[in-house]
């Protein structure tokens, strides 16, 4: 089974980009099983989850940040997820980074950081 590791930006918009690269690993990984592992945002990653489902029959994996804790807010908890997901491993991360997105631009970097091959896209 493959895992690929996406990030998004919330305000992302152009939805043909991740279509196409998609697709590009839909074909690289032809006959292989792929899981989309992705952070359970409700702006842009349940949407790419979606479409990797309905589109390409990928299995996803949501990986929610926890920003409240015991009822105190942890303004790290998205900076904690992008680890424990790359920590998780991943064959590849795509990131979709617009206007610089501070959480996207992190799990893009971390994933670099742990070997993952990553390709950014930006807007």
């Amino acid at each position: 089974m493959k895992r690929l590791l996406v990030t998004i930006s919330r305000n992302w918009d152009r939805w043909d980009i991740p279509y196409l690269a998609f697709t590009g690993i839909q074909n690289e990984w032809t006959g292989e099983q792929v899981v989309l592992v992705h952070g359970g945002a409700p702006q842009g990653d349940r949407d790419l989850a979606v479409m990797a489902q309905t589109v390409f029959g990928w299995e996803t994996e949501a990986h929610p940040a926890r920003w409240r804790v015991s009822g105190f807010y942890n303004p790290q908890a998205g900076l904690l997820r992008n680890r424990e997901m790359t920590e998780l491993g991943a064959d590849r991360c795509l990131a979709f980074i617009k206007d610089g997105s501070r959480g996207a631009t992190h799990c893009a970097s971390v994933a670099e950081e742990a070997g993952i091959p990553t390709r950014r896209f930006t807007a």
